[in-house]
């Protein structure tokens, strides 16, 4: 049994939840999270109105954080599916196959190695707590 935990856009949501239960993994937990991937501004695309020197004058630190995503979080919408082994492709397949784009920020999948699954309400264990 593994976990799939994808971070995805906050528009993508609806979608990549219909796509899911299209494919028969209706079973997710969904929960709004805040993070940044590891691209840094890129200043080129404002030199037509800031000079060099502004940039790295310490009285405007301020607004250049401001402009870069250096310091900023976005939000992000994180799903949770546990699946069955022979499952997870499938899974992947589908969130990837809805929210690429090909742009940065499409966002991220992780696949972990779950030990065991407790249902609550029935005690049943494993693959059939799933």
């Amino acid at each position: 049994m593994k976990e799939v935990i994808a971070i995805i856009r906050m528009n993508m949501v609806g979608k990549t939840k219909d796509a899911l239960a299209k494919a028969s993994f209706s079973s997710i937990t969904c929960k709004d999270v805040l993070g940044r991937g590891k691209k840094k501004v890129d200043f080129s695309l404002i030199k037509d109105y800031i000079s060099e020197e502004d940039i790295s004058d310490v009285s405007n630190k301020k607004i250049m954080e401001q402009i870069s995503e250096v310091h900023r979080l976005i939000s992000k919408r994180m799903i949770i599916i546990l699946a069955k082994d022979e499952n997870v492709k499938e899974v992947v397949d589908t969130i990837i196959g809805i929210n690429k784009t090909g742009n940065p920020g499409d966002g991220k999948i992780f696949v972990s190695k779950i030990t065991d699954a407790i249902r609550i309400r029935t005690e049943e264990t494993g693959d059939a707590a799933i």
